[in-house]
């Protein structure tokens, strides 16, 4: 198989993962602009490594690959972040989020609706990286334990555990904010 062989096949199975790729990236470095980076990188070091894909859950695959570049990239550029949890604070997307209002409700439920979203999003910014990973891959990108495993390289207790205490933080991080 030549060349553009490769690359068309590696389009078909990378391309429609992409927008789970920058998702994990943006989650894991809290910015972007480096999220973008991140996905390039990681995009570049995949089509290089393809030919030893030997099928199986592109998807899985590729989030790896996402996970390890963007790490990777952490350690060159905030090697602090890598060794102490993130603080929290403002996400820095609040441009960004998703249209959360229907056609029934009205402007107090709709605001509502967007500050829960809002705290959620820090909530979720103030886990260490390896609880944040874990929930975003299970709750945004919907993969399954088996799938978290392989991408993160921990084995499925592991998964089933980091998940349990990340949903756990949260709960009383919710809790503490609420009581405010």
């Amino acid at each position: 198989m030549g060349r553009a062989d490769d690359s068309a096949r590696f389009a078909e199975m990378a391309l429609p993962h992409l927008d789970a790729a920058y998702n994990l990236a943006r989650w894991l470095t809290r910015d972007p602009t480096d999220a973008a980076d991140v996905v390039q990188e990681a995009m570049m070091r995949a089509l290089r490594f393809f030919g030893g894909f030997r099928g199986g859950n592109g998807k899985s695959w590729l989030l790896a690959i996402v996970r390890n570049t963007a790490f990777d990239w952490m350690k060159i550029n905030r090697p602090v972040e890598m060794q102490s949890s993130p603080s929290g604070g403002d996400d820095g997307f609040g441009g960004e989020l998703e249209n959360l209002a229907s056609e029934a409700d009205d402007p107090e439920t709709t605001l509502i609706r967007a500050l829960d979203r809002r705290q959620l999003d820090a909530l979720i910014e103030a886990l260490a990286p390896e609880f944040r990973e874990c929930l975003v891959l299970r709750e945004l990108e919907e993969l399954s334990y088996k799938e978290i495993a392989a991408v993160t390289g921990v084995p499925i207790g592991t998964v089933m555990s980091r998940l349990a205490r990340a949903r756990e933080m949260m709960r009383r991080s919710w809790i503490k904010e609420e009581a405010r």
